[in-house]
């Protein structure tokens, strides 16, 4: 693989306008070798002998070399160190200004310049970043030690020790003279644990290496000092969080066991985001250095002069080459990690530190390929059973597809999802779109498309064979045992998803359950985007009604239920869809996702203070009267239902339509360099993004098919139904990647690559607050 190439596969995305723009000076040396060809055909030189000339100047070049290595050099360029501001910039002198074409070389070394100062400044900055954010990791370390030494004070049932006031306490302050007094004449085994633990804390401290920024000396230092002016720092994000934030007084709150482990759980997880961070700024600086020496030595090769050494020096000398403060941070975080979080385990900590990359297995290439070829032979197989043996004739195929069809649908969804989620990442990994730090999966356990097409043709290939098993054992008459079919293959789903064993890509499974859970139990839990972003999955899933049973996979769980629960199986009876009960939940499950939407939007509103999500819970609120609208006009088909189903979905339509294009995807910008479309676009082809509007807007109107009653003809009315929900799942897909594309230069445009963890403690006098 070529540099180039190599370049841009291991850059960070959201920093690519930061990195060395090594292929448009690579374009730029393509003009300077025009311009060396051009000079020798006019001074009417051969090809050849160019080349022998070259190789004979650089022969010679080298024997100069070692009488006085740096002569030629300089007599190439001259560059200069410009103090701007305490600051470093950079400016390269070509002295060979006088050649037949040097102005092609002057540009190049003008623009290198700007590269360098460019990434110097870049560099500069997230190092002064980091070192602040390990001022603040190493206080916050030192905390946690004396708070953990507090708890392990013998008299510290006799003192209550108060965290959260902006001045020292009484309680606080009687600890302190306490812990002085009992410092001689106590000598238990947990006490001086504890005092070790302080002063090795002060030994390891992150800045050692000449910065003013740390906080802890070498000097040792009493825990309750330590820990003075300190309050818990722990956001409600769980139910019962959330309640006790609200009921709890804000100003004092007494300091448990609970909230040592919680607030470890917290530092834990910044340390590990804190290493990323060291890593991804090494990387950085790593990959430039590599990229400034590549492009020097092409320059060398291409003009036949010896440019590159002069550079590369001052490149070396440069803060890019030279600082060392990121490398030596890496060892402290590693060694504080091992230490207090791993105890002493330093495999332990690697494993979570530096997970080893996923590599790509052949077998799941293999499995795809014969789960995919089984699933075409068993549908040939479904449609030569049906016309040989004639098995649904004289009313049979209207009983099993107002019974049976809509057992097997929910797969189908479920499916069709898969396809277009695995359709999706194949697109965001071509186009460098960072999916797994958008939605903050664990490093290296998100799956890649082959895993997710894995899955969905190993769920197509069961539900075919489900089929092909039902329609087999109705040719030998068994009534109930073809019914149990779907349950059994719904059963065996549900396993795999819950499975507590460390099998079937575990961590995304879990991963899974619990966004789902964060979103059932809106607004009590943070929202997050996954949370968000999975609600809306489920929103695709019932924007299509039917009169009788149900298609789409929200409802048809409702119907799958009542199916088995009432017994309906052993005659394929649908008397159940009157009931009063059953049609009350038909209209409440119909809106549990919209309104779940509601709910987040509302909560996200409270917490960051942010309008947009205001409108965006009256946008959900404006579904959920449409499908409820929608579900009445179906149960009751009179002219005035109609119209109140056709006022109130025009309006959610029309504002969801909105809201896709301009707010989600941020597309339809009047001013933008790109018209009506936005400033920056990962795709290439602006007509791309013209047909998705188009898409997203006649799609956005296929609910007109549950009031206008449209049937295809030919096609029975469930199949039709199912065809639209279809159409849906596939909107919804094209929504997915446009969607995290947005949020993706978003990130891009304010160089957001790590995740924002909180911290456990804050500090009343003001400083270090995070």
């Amino acid at each position: 693989m070529k540099f180039g190439k190599e370049f841009i596969a291991q850059l960070i995305p959201e920093w690519q306008t930061a990195y060395l723009d090594y292929i448009f000076l690579k374009s730029m040396l393509k003009d300077i070798r025009k311009s060396k060809e051009k000079k020798r055909k006019k001074s009417g030189e051969n090809s050849g002998g160019l080349k022998k000339t070259g190789t004979l100047g650089r022969t010679f070049t080298g024997l100069m070399r070692r009488h006085s290595p740096r002569k030629l050099e300089e007599e190439v360029i001259l560059v200069k160190n410009m103090q701007h501001d305490g600051k470093d910039s950079y400016e390269t002198m070509f002295l060979m200004a006088a050649e037949e074409g040097a102005e092609f070389d002057i540009d190049f070394f003008n623009r290198l310049d700007l590269e360098l100062n460019k990434v110097n400044t870049f560099y500069r900055n997230k190092v002064e970043d980091i070192l602040d954010e390990a001022a603040l990791l190493d206080k916050q370390m030192n905390s946690l030690i004396a708070l953990k030494a507090i708890l392990r004070d013998p008299d510290k049932s006799k003192h209550s020790v108060h965290l959260g006031t902006t001045q020292p306490s009484q309680e606080l302050t009687t600890a302190t003279s306490m812990l002085n007094r009992n410092k001689e004449r106590y000598n238990g085994s947990a006490h001086k644990e504890v005092i070790n633990e302080i002063e090795m804390s002060s030994d390891h401290s992150f800045q050692e290496f000449g910065t003013q920024r740390a906080t802890l000396t070498s000097q040792q230092l009493e825990p309750v000092k330590v820990v003075r002016n300190v309050k818990i720092n722990i956001m409600p994000e769980t139910p019962r969080s959330t309640f006790r934030s609200i009921l709890s007084d804000s100003q004092t709150k007494h300091f448990s066991k609970e909230d040592l482990d919680r607030g470890k759980q917290m530092l834990r997880a910044a340390f590990i985001e804190f290493h990323r961070k060291l890593w991804l700024v090494k990387s950085f600086s790593s990959l430039n250095l590599l990229a400034f020496s590549k492009i020097m030595k092409k320059y060398d090769k291409i003009t036949g002069k010896q440019a590159s050494r002069s550079y590369l020096d001052v490149v070396e000398k440069s803060y890019l080459g030279s600082c060392e403060e990121v490398g030596k941070l890496l060892g402290r975080v590693e060694s504080t990690f091992t230490k207090y979080f791993t105890n002493g385990n330093h495999r332990n900590a690697m494993q979570v530190l530096r997970p080893l990359r996923k590599r790509e297995k052949h077998r799941v290439t293999f499995l795809i390929g014969l789960f995919t070829g089984g699933s075409i032979a068993l549908i040939a197989a479904t449609v030569f059973l049906i016309r040989f043996f004639r098995i649904y004739e004289e009313g049979g195929v209207t009983q099993y597809m107002d019974a049976v069809f809509p057992l097997y649908s929910i797969l189908g969804c479920i499916f069709l999802h898969m396809l277009m989620y695995a359709a999706d990442i194949y697109l965001w990994v071509h186009y460098r779109i960072n999916y797994p730090f958008i939605f903050g999966f664990k490093s290296g356990s998100e799956l890649g498309y082959r895993e997710i097409l894995l899955i969905a043709m190993a769920i197509s290939l069961f539900s075919m064979f489900g089929i092909i098993s039902n329609l087999n054992m109705e040719t030998k008459d068994l009534p109930t045992i073809p019914e149990v079919i779907p349950l059994i293959l719904m059963l065996v789903l549900l396993f795999i998803l819950v499975c507590p064993f460390k099998i079937f890509y575990y961590s995304s499974r879990i991963f899974l359950l619990r966004s789902a859970f964060r979103c059932m139990c809106a607004p009590f839990y943070k929202v997050l985007l996954p949370e968000f972003f999975l609600a809306d999955q489920f929103t695709s899933q019932v924007c299509y009604l039917n009169t009788y049973i149900l298609v789409q996979a929200i409802r048809e769980c409702q119907y799958f239920f009542c199916y088995y629960i009432l017994g309906a199986f052993k005659n394929r009876d649908t008397e159940f869809v009157d009931n009063n009960v059953y049609e009350i939940f038909f209209y409440v499950v119909a809106v549990i996702p919209y309104w779940i939407r509601c709910l987040q939007s509302i909560r996200r509103l409270v917490e960051e203070r942010d309008p947009m999500q205001g409108y965006n819970a009256l946008k959900y609120f404006a579904t959920v009267v449409a499908v409820v609208m929608r579900t009445a006009y179906s149960k009751n088909s009179n002219d005035i239902w109609k119209m109140l189903s056709f006022l109130t979905s025009g309006i959610a339509t029309f504002i969801s339509i909105y809201w896709d294009i301009v707010i989600d995807w941020g597309l339809l910008q009047k001013n933008s360099q790109n018209p009506w479309l936005r400033e920056k676009l990962v795709i290439g082809q602006n007509k791309i993004y013209f047909l998705a509007m188009i898409v997203n807007v006649f799609l956005r109107f296929a609910w007109m098919q549950s009031v206008l009653r449209f049937q295809i003809p030919g096609l029975h009315y469930k199949v039709t139904v199912t065809i639209f929900a279809c159409l849906e799942i596939v909107r919804r897909g094209i929504w997915n990647f446009f969607r995290l594309e947005n949020e993706h230069l978003n990130n891009v445009g304010k160089y957001r690559a790590f995740k924002s963890v909180p911290l456990p403690f804050q500090y009343g006098d003001g400083e270090d607050n995070h």
